[in-house]
C-alpha cells in the first residue's frame, strides 16, 4: 500500500519507535517537570528549581506532604491487606460444588505470596499517591521450582536425599514509574489506547538469558547510552552505564502487514507468513507484542498470545481527572499548601540567621591592613583606636512569633487538602479540643475520601490483577489451575481510621445493652474483628466456640424444654377439662332453672285453687267471697308471670314456694238470726 504511493516500506521497529518518541515528547512537555517536583517534595530533596525567592538560603522541606502520602498509602494498604484474605473467587456457573473454586483461590494466594505480589502492589500505591497514577506490568517468567525430596535407592534399602526440579510459569508484577511508561496522549485508559509501552533500562544479562531461552531473537545488543530521563531518580549526579540495555516493550495495535513482515524469516525465500486465516485478516490493525532494544534492534514481534487477548498492563488513578489518563495524587492535592509552608519555614530560618548569629559594624578606615574581621570565641581583633568606637555589635531585631503559628496553620492546610489526617495528627482537628460529634463528622469526611480512592484502586487495579493472573495460570499451568469461568471479587475492609471509628461506635452501642441480650456476643465479636490484634483470629474462634452450645447440654436443654412443653400441654388440657365441666354444670343448672321456671305457673295455679277453695261454706255469701278471692289470685298470678319474664335469664336459685293467702281465722258468729250471710267482720 505504501509502496504503491512511492514510499519505502518501513519496518515494524521504526513504526513503534516513532510512536513512542512522539508520546515521550508529549509527556516531557506536560508532565515531566511536575512529576519531578512531586518526587522531590515527597523525598525531601532540595533543588534550586524549588526556590521561592532569590535571597532564599534555607533548604528545609517540611515533612507535611511526606506524612500525608505515607498516611494515605498506609490506610489503603491496611484496608486491602489488613485481614489477610484480600480477594475472593466466585463460580459464575452456579455449580454447588465449589471445590475447584477453593483450589484456585488457594493456589493463587500461594503463588502471590511466593512472587511478592503484595510488596509490588504497595510500590504501585506509593507511585499513585506521589504522581497520581499507579502503573504495573504483569510479566510471565519461566522458573525452575525446586523442592526437597527423598527417593529410595538400592531396592529400597537406602534413601537418597535431594531436590525435585520442575519448570513452571510464574506471574510477577513489575511496578512502572511514570517516566518509564508511554501511552497514547488522547487515551483515557490502557484498553482504549492505540498502544502502551514500557521504556526502561534493564540489565544486559536478563536480555541474554531470554535470548538463550528462545523468548528473544538472537541479535547483538550493546550498551545503552545514558539518559537521565529514564532513571528512577532524576537527582542522581552520575549513573552506572555498563551492562545496561534500554528495552522498549510495546503492547497494542500495529499494522498487520508490518507484523507479517517482522514475523517472517528473512533468510527464507518464501512469501510472508500470514498470522491466521480467521475473519480478522481484513482488519488493518492487529494486537501484538513488540520488544525493541536500544531503539532499533527488534527482539520480539508476535501477535498477542494471551487467550483473553488483553494487554499485560494495569493502571489506576489515585483520584480521577475527567478525560485524562493521568490522575491526581496526594502531592498534587497538597502542592500549594506545601510550597507556602516551605516558604514560611525558610523565611523564618533565614530571619533566625540574622537575629541569632552575632554581627559587627566597624570603621574600615581604622582597621589594620590585611586583618580578617571574623567573629568567634577567643578571636582578637586589632583596631587603630578605641575598640568601642571602631566596633559595634548589632542585629536585625527579633523574629515575629506569628510566623510559627502561621506554619502550623499551613501544615493543617496540607492535611486538609490531602485528607490524610489521623487521630494522632493535628491537635484540635480530630482529637483534643473537638467534641464527640465533631470527631465523628471529621472522621466521616476523611473515611469517605479514602473510600473513593479505595474504589478506584479495587476496580481498576486489584480485580484486573487477580483476573489476568488467573487467566495466565489457566493458560500456561492448566494442570494446577482448573480452567473455567470465574468471577473475582476483592475482599477489602475498612482502614485503620475507619476501624477505630467503628470500634468507638460499637462500644457505645454495647454500653446500652444487657449481657443477656442475644446481640451482645455479636457486638463483642465485631469489636474484636475490627481491632488490629495479632491473635484476632484466635479470639474470634474462641468467641464462636463460646457462643456455640455444647451438644450434650443442648440435648439436655431440648429434653427439659420438651418436658416443660409436655407439662404445659397437660396443664392446659386439665384446665380445658375443668372449664368444660364447669360449662356442663352451668348448662345443667340453666336447664334446671328453665324447668323450674316452667313449673312455677302450675304451682301458682294450684296455690290459687287452694286459696280460693279453702274455708268456704255453702251459701250465697261464700260464693261471693269465692269470686272475690278468685279475682285477687288471678291478679297476683299475672304479676308473678310479668316478673318472671322480666328476669330474662333464669338463675339457679331456690324455688320460691307459693305462699297461700293469709286466711283470717274465723271469729265466732254473733248470735243473730240465721239470714244465710257471713258476719260483717269476715267480709272486711
Amino acid at each position: 500500500m505504501l509502496e504503491e504511493e512511492g514510499f519505502r516500506l518501513e519496518r515494524l521497529e521504526d513504526w513503534v519507535d516513532n510512536k513512542c518518541t512522539g508520546w515521550r515528547d508529549n509527556f516531557e512537555a506536560n508532565y515531566s517537570q511536575k512529576f519531578d517536583e512531586y518526587y522531590r517534595l515527597w523525598r525531601g530533596q532540595w533543588s534550586s528549581e524549588d526556590m521561592t525567592r532569590q535571597s532564599e538560603r534555607s533548604r528545609i522541606i517540611s515533612p507535611a506532604l511526606q506524612q500525608a502520602v505515607e498516611s494515605s498509602v498506609a490506610e489503603l494498604e491496611e484496608a486491602t491487606f489488613g485481614r489477610g484474605k484480600w480477594f475472593d473467587i466466585k463460580d459464575d456457573r452456579g455449580d454447588p460444588d465449589n471445590a475447584d473454586v477453593v483450589l484456585l483461590r488457594e493456589n493463587l494466594v500461594s503463588d502471590f505470596g511466593r512472587n511478592k505480589i503484595r510488596k509490588n502492589v504497595a510500590e504501585c500505591l506509593i507511585n499513585a499517591a506521589v504522581f497520581g497514577t499507579g502503573i504495573a506490568e504483569i510479566e510471565l517468567v519461566s522458573e525452575k521450582e525446586m523442592a526437597p525430596a527423598t527417593q529410595p535407592v538400592m531396592d529400597g534399602e537406602m534413601t537418597a536425599v535431594g531436590v525435585t526440579i520442575r519448570d513452571r510459569t510464574c506471574v510477577k508484577l513489575n511496578p512502572v514509574m511514570p517516566q518509564n511508561f508511554l501511552i497514547d496522549p488522547v487515551a483515557t485508559s490502557v484498553e482504549n489506547a492505540l498502544g502502551v509501552a514500557v521504556d526502561e533500562f534493564v540489565s544486559l544479562h536478563q536480555v541474554q538469558e531470554l535470548q538463550e531461552q528462545g523468548v528473544y531473537r538472537e541479535a547483538h545488543v550493546g550498551t545503552a547510552a545514558p539518559d537521565f530521563d529514564l532513571e528512577p531518580d532524576h537527582e542522581l549526579t552520575s549513573t552506572y552505564d555498563d551492562d545496561k540495555v534500554r528495552l522498549t516493550k510495546y503492547y497494542g495495535l500495529v499494522p498487520r502487514y508490518l507484523l507479517d513482515e517482522a514475523m517472517s524469516d528473512p533468510d527464507a525465500e518464501e512469501e510472508l507468513v500470514k498470522l491466521s486465516d480467521d475473519e480478522e485478516d481484513d482488519s488493518y490493525y492487529v494486537e501484538a507484542i513488540v520488544v525493541i532494544a536500544d531503539g532499533g534492534t527488534l527482539l520480539k514481534a508476535e501477535k498477542n498470545p494471551y487467550m483473553m487477548g488483553d494487554r499485560p498492563i494495569i493502571a489506576f488513578p489515585w483520584d480521577v481527572v475527567p478525560s485524562r489518563f493521568w490522575g491526581r495524587g496526594v502531592c498534587e492535592k497538597g502542592y500549594n499548601s506545601q510550597k507556602a509552608l516551605d516558604a514560611e519555614l525558610r523565611a523564618r530560618i533565614d530571619a533566625l540567621a540574622l537575629t541569632v548569629h552575632p554581627m559587627l559594624a566597624m570603621d574600615a578606615s581604622r582597621m589594620p591592613r590585611g586583618s580578617k574581621p571574623e567573629i568567634r570565641a577567643g578571636k582578637v581583633i586589632l583596631t587603630n583606636g578605641n575598640p568601642a568606637e571602631v566596633l559595634q555589635p548589632f542585629n536585625f531585631g527579633q523574629v515575629n512569633q506569628i510566623t510559627f503559628a502561621q506554619a502550623g496553620a499551613l501544615q493543617q492546610m496540607v492535611q486538609t487538602a490531602t485528607g490524610a489526617i489521623d487521630s494522632a495528627g493535628i491537635a484540635g482537628s480530630i482529637n483534643g479540643e473537638s467534641t464527640a460529634a465533631g470527631i465523628s463528622m471529621s472522621l466521616g469526611a476523611i473515611i469517605k475520601r479514602h473510600k473513593r480512592t479505595l474504589i478506584n484502586f479495587q476496580e481498576s487495579f486489584i480485580i484486573p490483577l487477580v483476573t489476568k493472573a488467573a487467566h495466565r495460570y489457566m493458560q500456561f499451568e492448566p494442570e494446577t489451575y482448573p480452567v473455567s469461568d470465574y468471577k473475582f471479587d476483592v475482599s477489602s475492609s475498612l482502614g485503620i481510621i475507619a476501624r477505630e471509628y467503628e470500634v468507638t461506635q460499637l462500644v457505645q452501642l454495647l454500653q446500652t445493652m444487657s449481657p443477656e441480650t442475644p446481640m451482645y456476643p455479636e457486638l463483642i465479636k465485631s469489636i474484636v474483628d475490627n481491632m488490629n490484634l495479632s491473635n484476632r483470629e484466635e479470639l474470634i474462634a474462641k468467641l464462636d466456640q463460646a457462643n456455640t452450645p455444647d451438644p450434650e447440654k443442648q440435648a439436655q436443654a431440648q429434653q427439659m424444654q420438651q418436658a416443660q412443653m409436655q407439662a404445659q400441654m397437660e396443664f392446659q388440657a386439665s384446665q380445658t377439662a375443668a372449664l368444660n365441666g364447669q360449662a356442663k354444670e352451668s348448662e345443667a343448672r340453666a336447664m334446671k332453672a328453665m324447668a323450674e321456671a316452667q313449673v312455677v305457673p302450675q304451682e301458682l295455679e294450684i296455690d290459687r285453687i287452694k286459696a280460693v277453695t279453702a274455708n268456704l261454706q255453702a251459701g250465697d255469701a261464700d260464693d261471693k267471697e269465692f269470686k272475690k278471692r278468685l279475682e285477687i289470685s288471678k291478679q297476683l298470678l299475672k304479676e308473678r308471670e310479668v316478673a318472671v319474664k322480666e328476669k330474662g335469664n333464669v338463675k339457679a336459685e331456690p324455688k320460691p314456694e307459693a305462699q297461700p293467702m293469709a286466711r283470717p281465722e274465723p271469729k265466732p258468729p254473733m248470735m243473730q238470726p240465721n239470714t244465710g250471710q257471713l258476719p260483717n267482720d269476715f267480709n272486711q
